[in-house]
């Protein structure tokens, strides 16, 4: 960040300043919670979370530094306040891919395209020619969990995905979310909730490496390293 754009140290008072206030009230709350789904105790952790997120960027742009504190994700989800005997679900899905390798996608598409124009005439002029006119193809013909499936055979390398079932009183009118299908989700409504990113490998790999090191520091005594003798050929 150019020094232009830096916050003043004012600011960056004032941010610690609404961190103090933030937990003041958090554990006002608390104190006065009525019971474990207590939406005032919600709100005032939201309130501390974002206050020390804000504090924490603005130490970082102006100092240099940063905080102890865990900052929670947005993944988290409130309480469910929904139906307890939903009449109606809605599953939302979301999938990244990386276009890893285009040359492969086109080829996919081109042997739709071929296929569809020994059915009959041809939808478009070379639709296949382009990403995203080769996106458009193979997506129309096959459905999303044979491409998450077979992604790789496509040329795609997944990302993060995330699936979300909510609940609700009464289905939804025919057309009336098409649109805008993910505009007006009530994370109140959400029943459960299921994530998948490589961020979560990379933690475990973390753990299992720290703890394989761990394990190994305990098996090796330090007074018998100077009895470890490297192996000649023969030994090898």
């Amino acid at each position: 960040m150019s020094d232009a754009a830096q916050p003043t140290a004012a600011e960056v008072r004032a941010a610690a300043e609404a961190v103090k206030t933030a937990l003041d009230r958090h554990l006002a709350a608390v104190e006065r919670r009525s019971g474990e789904d207590d939406p005032a105790v919600y709100e005032a952790f939201n309130q501390l979370a974002a206050a020390a997120e804000t504090y924490d960027e603005l130490l970082y742009d102006r100092y240099d530094e940063v905080t102890p504190f865990e900052i929670p994700g947005d993944d988290s989800l409130p309480p469910y306040t929904g139906p307890e005997e939903p009449n109606a679900i809605s599953v939302l899905i979301r999938r990244d891919y990386a276009v890893a390798e285009p040359q492969r996608l086109l080829a996919q598409a081109q042997r739709v395209e071929a296929a569809d124009s020994q059915a009959g005439p041809a939808a478009g002029p070379n639709a296949s020619g382009t990403v995203h006119g080769a996106l458009g193809l193979l997506f129309g013909e096959f459905e999303p969990d044979e491409i998450a499936s077979r992604h790789k055979e496509f040329g795609l390398e997944e990302g993060d995905s995330t699936l979300w079932v909510t609940a609700a009183d009464e289905p939804a009118d025919p057309g009336d979310w098409l649109e805008a299908p993910f505009d007006h989700v009530d994370p109140q409504q959400v029943v459960c909730r299921f994530d998948v990113s490589a961020v979560f490998d990379d933690e475990l790999d973390e753990d299992i490496d720290t703890d394989l090191d761990d394990d190994l520091d305990a098996e090796l005594d330090p007074d018998d390293e100077e009895d470890l003798e490297p192996l000649d050929a023969a030994e090898r």
